[in-house]
């Protein structure tokens, strides 16, 4: 007991430590749980989701989203995660990823809807973009992926993965307990970062879940982005299971 006790000190210091706003939505947000079709089973908490003890002994699958969004140079936006995040800090990773909460207007599948709402929400929140300048019928759902990822000994992903692409142009207004820098970048680019990230080279790091895309179905995908035929590439029947 003794040791028990110990160990949920330890977890009990390190929340404490865990930057205010991170921790606020650990504990207020509320995950949708899934099954591995995609089936609605209940909810729980955004820090519970991510515990990798909870994910491996109770098989917590959350929804997630991942926006993939394109200036009109067909151009990917990409951000790097500010250093407090809990899970992946400083990663470089796509436009925005998050999840849909389990409330009315993010659980509504119709249309994918729901997921749509989430995209243009937290596509406030973290980069600033007004709402009139991304509506939700312009984000097209390419497909879903499931995947697990440790981020480190106590955090890490399980997810059943929206993959959401929009072409528009807007205005960022990135914030800083989310987002760390931003940047656009074309094809050549992003294949220079993921050069960097192979070798280590500037510290360079990519989030597990896009370097998922990148080498499934990005490249492919972009296009379709280039040739304005978006709709062309969906494929949101199949649930694709990636390691």
């Amino acid at each position: 007991m003794a040791k028990e006790e110990a160990t949920a000190a330890t977890a009990a210091i390190n929340d404490a430590a865990m930057d205010a706003v991170q921790r606020r939505l650990m504990f207020e947000d509320e995950c949708i749980l899934v099954d591995e079709h995609d089936n609605v089973i209940g909810h729980d908490s955004k820090y519970n989701c991510h515990l990798m003890e909870k994910i491996e002994s109770e098989n917590l699958l959350h929804r997630a989203f991942s926006v993939f969004l394109f200036n009109s140079n067909y151009e990917l936006l990409l951000q790097q995660r500010s250093a407090t995040k809990v899970t992946f800090p400083l990663v470089w990773t796509n436009t925005c990823c998050s999840h849909p909460l389990y409330r009315d207007s993010e659980l509504t599948e119709e249309n994918f809807l729901g997921v749509r709402n989430a995209a243009q929400r937290k596509l406030l929140d973290e980069l600033g973009i007004p709402p009139e300048e991304l509506p939700v019928d312009q984000f097209i759902p390419l497909g879903r992926m499931l995947y697990k990822a440790p981020s480190d000994g106590k955090w890490g992903e399980h997810e059943l993965d929206y993959l959401l692409f929009i072409v528009r142009d807007v205005n960022l207004h990135p914030n800083p307990d989310e987002v760390a820098d931003v940047k656009y970048v074309n094809r050549d680019q992003l294949k220079e970062l993921l050069r960097k990230a192979e070798t280590g080279e500037d510290g360079a790091k990519l989030s597990p879940w896009f370097r998922l895309v990148v080498d499934n179905f990005l490249l492919k995908w972009w296009d379709h982005v280039e040739k304005g035929r978006l709709q062309e590439a969906a494929d949101m029947k199949t649930i694709h299971k990636l390691t």
